[in-house]
């Protein structure tokens, strides 16, 4: 077992306090100030960090691993004299009072703003004096882009967050006004719910992108079809929806696929619904989206009420800017829902 070190022993940090000596790194004898030398150069490049000492007259006595913009290309300073003056002036008043500083400095370039963290600290001789000023330089440039988009995403995080909390209180709402009991409304609340999450997952999987749309539509269906890929038949093209626009189309084929699972085709033995996916042109607009619902249904009653027809034919298409139209025949449901560009990506 080691023993406690005397007070002998110890030695003292940059702090004033003890350090037992087993913790304080001894030179080799063979180690000479030139290798040491050589080492701490090779330190501050890998670094990217540029030391400079100036006297008090703010003469340069030495620098090391000077680089742009600390150093003048073809005889002109890179800096601002804005930039310089404030530099010097830092320097000066840690000369003055012989306490350190720091600065943080932005610097324009051909690639984009650069940004540089500056240390200004006092060189004191053996009576406390100041002698000079030694100034460190270390670009900050990644570390505060990192920072920035940081915030950019938390910002979008938010604005996002706000927009699925309203999309929310209108699905209670909405289902509130057309639940007849407490129990009805829990079971469709959490089923549109549900929804959302299934469609939120794909948003936040491809990093806040969207959802393809296909994935989407058998995302939802394959909740209410044992065999989702007898019961699903897709065709025409698979767009990319942006997060709005995939978040609200899942909710319309929920909708659908409850109502199917209920009273139409996903109800019956062998029963399909068709989905497809269709670009408009029409003259200089931008191609808009046509996507459509298709199913077999019987004769068994139904209340439009029940699926959510509010939904199908006005929440979703307005948060769309779109339009929409329901019908629901004899023996046969269409929906079709008209898609504005801006909605979605095309390859």
């Amino acid at each position: 077992m080691r023993s406690k070190p005397s007070k002998e022993d110890e030695s003292k940090n940059q702090d004033g306090h003890a350090v037992p000596e087993a913790d304080v790194i001894a030179m080799h004898p063979a180690e000479g100030g030139m290798q040491v030398g050589r080492a701490l150069l090779h330190a501050l490049h890998n670094a990217g960090i540029s030391v400079l000492y100036q006297d008090r007259e703010m003469k340069t006595v030495w620098a090391r691993n000077m680089r742009a913009p600390w150093i003048a290309a073809d005889g002109k300073d890179l800096l601002a004299p804005a930039q310089l003056e404030r530099i010097s002036a830092v320097k000066r008043k840690v000369i003055e009072s012989g306490n350190a500083e720091q600065l943080e400095l932005s610097i324009p370039g051909s690639h984009g703003v650069r940004w540089f963290q500056l240390w200004a600290d006092a060189d004191r001789g053996e009576a406390g004096d100041v002698l000079g000023v030694v100034t460190t330089m270390v670009e900050t440039t990644e570390q505060k882009r990192r920072e920035q988009t940081l915030k950019t995403l938390l910002r979008e995080v938010s604005h996002r967050s706000k927009n699925l909390l309203a999309i929310i209180q209108s699905i209670a709402t909405q289902t509130g006004r057309y639940a007849e009991t407490l129990e009805e409304f829990l079971a469709r609340f959490r089923g549109r719910l549900q929804s959302l999450a299934s469609s939120q997952d794909l948003v936040t999987s491809s990093n806040w992108r969207g959802a393809a749309f296909q994935e989407l539509v058998s995302g939802q269906v394959g909740r209410y079809s044992s065999d989702p890929a007898r019961s699903l038949q897709l065709a025409g093209e698979n767009p990319y929806l942006n997060p709005n626009a995939a978040l609200h189309i899942g909710l319309a084929i929920h909708e659908l696929a409850v109502n199917s699972a209920a009273y139409g085709a996903l109800s019956q033995p062998g029963g399909h619904v068709e989905v497809s996916a269709k670009l408009e042109v029409g003259g200089a607009i931008s191609p808009s989206l046509l996507l459509t619902w298709t199913e077999a249904i019987g004769d068994a009653p139904r209340n439009e009420k029940r699926f959510g027809s509010m939904a199908l034919e006005r929440v979703v298409p307005m948060s769309l800017n779109g339009s929409a139209a329901l019908e629901i025949g004899a023996n046969r449901l269409q929906y079709r829902l008209t898609v504005p560009n801006g909605n979605f990506e095309t390859d």
